[in-house]
């Protein structure tokens, strides 16, 4: 267990601060950037890394894309193909979920 940038997780303020207002609990990424029980602070808000899951995009769910501040899986595979210039949405892609939360 360590302490991490939480730029580590979140790459970006936007993310952050959607974290800390509890609208994001979690984001996959292409590889895993923290181990389970990681720590990192936003604004004074300590948050813990509690699951560390490889995936595949083929397994995501309306569900996890909420989690991740889409409306629905939909709105997350567009806002992906946004973002990453050169993404393009493949069921099989692996992917890491990287779940935390505030610790309290």
């Amino acid at each position: 267990m360590a302490e991490i940038d939480a730029a580590e997780i979140l790459p970006n303020d936007h993310v952050q601060q959607l974290a800390a207002a509890g609208e994001v609990t979690q984001l996959h990424r292409g590889n895993a950037y923290a181990a389970e029980g990681d720590t990192f602070q936003i604004d004074g808000t300590t948050f813990e890394v509690t699951a560390i899951e490889h995936r595949t995009l083929g397994d995501l769910t309306d569900a996890d894309a909420r989690a991740e501040g889409s409306e629905d899986l939909d709105a997350y595979r567009t806002r992906l193909e946004r973002v990453h210039d050169s993404f393009e949405w493949d069921d099989d892609s692996e992917v890491v979920r990287h779940a935390f939360e505030p610790r309290g």
